[in-house]
């Protein structure tokens, strides 16, 4: 990648060789992805304890801003449950003028990362440490919606976790069936939907059925018009804020903080993206998109913004070419705002609630937590230290603690893999069944090694590496025997390209694991990636099995061929 080239919008450079055909699936995706950001944008601001429009204007400002700027072809930008917590603090100590100083300022610090490469620097964060606050952001935004999910009547919920769930419990008689009845109906709608289609969300069912339920019977249930007073009709406001000097140190860990958690969740998105499309994006172009987006959204009334998993996702599955996409997404619920502001005063806020329910299940990577109770008491210890701190703290200190807990992991990792020991007779004949130089390589195989420590930051050069699996054999060795040390964002790694290999019809085997790794890849899951036949002392074993793999492979295929002769075309 030239320096001209690494600052230049992927939207540009997909200006080549764009046709009508093209602009048709990207104005179809767009519409599609327009339709699902429409209710998480209002719930997400809710929950943030801001209006439910910031949260529009943010998906049209900042979403259009990240998908014309960005690093990214199919990157949809917006307001992200990520955020909620954070910026429901904020909110409640400093005010909304508060919450826009910290918006400008994270967005000052990913320019900076971006313009300097330091968003290479996420890289660094351990996976025990992003599943923690991943984790414990998704249980306070649940919490946060049990209120308007069972329609209690309670006075201010508190901030604080165990508060908030005491209040509510105490206030637990206070339910309201009717309340109860929509948001459950509607949390149904929301899980059942996809099995009927997938080309139109479930939320926006669940929102149009529910909104006309409540209209037409008058049921006695709390709306965005009832809390909120409505949406304001029209174009998103350019207005200065009211900055105070004195918030600008006090709020400097928070804007960090934003900062850390855009820049995560932005070039994580981007890599699941890469995967799904087969694209590669620009990590230093995507940052300096997020650092404009999050300057200008608080300038018309937005809150943080990142990229979004689940809609990037969503705008690939249905078709999406370029960033036009992300783009039409924006217009679209610009559109929204300009002619149905109106109607969005109906909306029930228990349907929102249900939505909410629904993302933070999704964000919170539930299934990961057995993966991490695997794995060393370290790891465990990282991780349960960042969701309790999450939880019961606060994000910012949550996710210091845990860089701290992962620093010291990481020094303790490298320590313990420095060995003295004598040349023993055995040593060397041990040591034979390693050698390549000896052995012949058949053509059907591919042999790549780890050489030095596979832990948090270096996990990506094995992706750099493989990226194009076509100059790759049928089956693919991997020699562990110069990897000293592996850790939870490494185990993930190697799921990864296991699994990216399987897809690609090759065969992943490893050989050679020292005793850490070794004791680390026999305790976590992945071994139900890989197969335990799949994991083999040494090369000499590896090979071993590669002629075996090969002679399958060929009675596949000498059986393909009789079944052809058998009945034939």
């Amino acid at each position: 990648m030239t320096f001209s080239s690494r600052w230049v919008p992927r939207s540009i450079e997909c200006l080549h060789g764009y046709t009508p055909k093209k602009f048709t699936q990207d104005l179809i995706a767009g519409l599609t992805v327009g339709l699902v950001a429409l209710p998480l944008a209002m719930a997400f601001a809710i929950a943030s304890g801001v209006p439910p429009q910031a949260g529009l204007y943010t998906a049209v400002v900042a979403g259009f801003l990240i998908s014309a700027l960005g690093g990214s072809r199919t990157q949809i930008g917006g307001p992200t449950g990520a955020f909620v917590v954070i910026v429901a603090g904020i909110v409640v100590k400093f005010g909304v003028s508060g919450l826009a100083l910290v918006g400008l300022m994270a967005g000052v610090l990913l320019l900076i990362m971006g313009f300097t490469g330091l968003g290479t620097a996420v890289k660094f964060i351990p996976r025990p440490v992003t599943i923690g606050f991943t984790n414990g952001i998704a249980l306070l935004i649940a919490s946060t919606q049990i209120k308007d999910f069972f329609g209690l009547t309670t006075p201010p919920v508190p901030s604080e976790f165990f508060s908030r769930i005491k209040l509510l419990l105490h206030y637990a008689s206070t339910m309201q069936w009717q309340t109860v009845a929509v948001a459950a109906t509607s949390l149904a709608i929301i899980l059942l939907w996809p099995r009927i289609t997938k080309r139109l969300p479930g939320s926006i069912i669940a929102l149009l059925l529910s909104t006309a339920v409540v209209t037409i019977f008058h049921l006695p249930i709390e709306t965005i018009g009832s809390k909120f007073g409505g949406i304001p009709q029209g174009f998103p406001h350019f207005t200065l804020p009211n900055f105070r000097a004195e918030h600008i140190l006090p709020l400097l860990p928070s804007a960090f903080t934003v900062a850390l958690l855009a820049a995560v969740e932005s070039l994580l998105s981007a890599v699941v993206a890469d995967g799904m499309s087969g694209d590669r994006h620009n990590s230093n172009m995507e940052l300096v998109a997020q650092g404009v987006a999050n300057i200008a959204s608080p300038l018309f009334g937005g809150i943080p913004a990142t990229g979004a998993i689940a809609r990037t996702a969503t705008n690939i599955r249905s078709g999406a070419l370029t960033p036009v996409s992300g783009m039409v997404h924006a217009l679209t619920l610009l559109a929204i705002l300009l002619v149905a502001a109106p109607l969005a005063r109906f909306i029930p806020l228990a349907t929102l609630a249900a939505v909410l329910f629904v993302v933070a299940y999704n964000m919170g990577e539930w299934r990961e937590i057995g993966t991490i109770l695997r794995l060393s008491k370290a790891d465990i210890a990282v991780w349960i230290t960042t969701f309790a701190l999450t939880v019961l703290a606060d994000l910012t200190v949550a996710v210091g603690v845990g860089m701290a807990l992962a620093a010291l992991l990481y020094i303790y990792r490298i320590a313990e893999t420095t060995t003295v020991a004598a040349v023993t007779p055995e040593y060397l004949a041990d040591g034979r069944a390693h050698i390549l130089q000896d052995k012949g390589i058949p053509s059907n195989v591919t042999i790549l090694r780890i050489h030095g420590p596979f832990l948090f930051g270096t996990t990506e050069r094995l992706t750099d590496v493989t990226k194009d699996l076509n100059q790759f054999a049928e089956v693919v060795i991997l020699r562990l025997r110069n990897m000293t040390a592996l850790d939870a964002t490494g185990i993930h790694a190697l799921e990864q390209f296991s699994d990216r290999l399987h897809k690609a019809g090759k065969t992943l085997l490893l050989c050679g694991a020292r005793d850490q790794p070794s004791r680390l890849i026999s305790r976590s899951s992945f071994l139900e990636h890989i197969g335990q036949e799949n994991v083999l002392p040494h090369v000499q074993a590896a090979l071993a099995r590669a002629q075996e793999l090969n002679g399958d492979f060929e009675g596949v295929g000498r059986e393909l061929a009789a079944d052809m002769a058998r009945h034939p075309l």
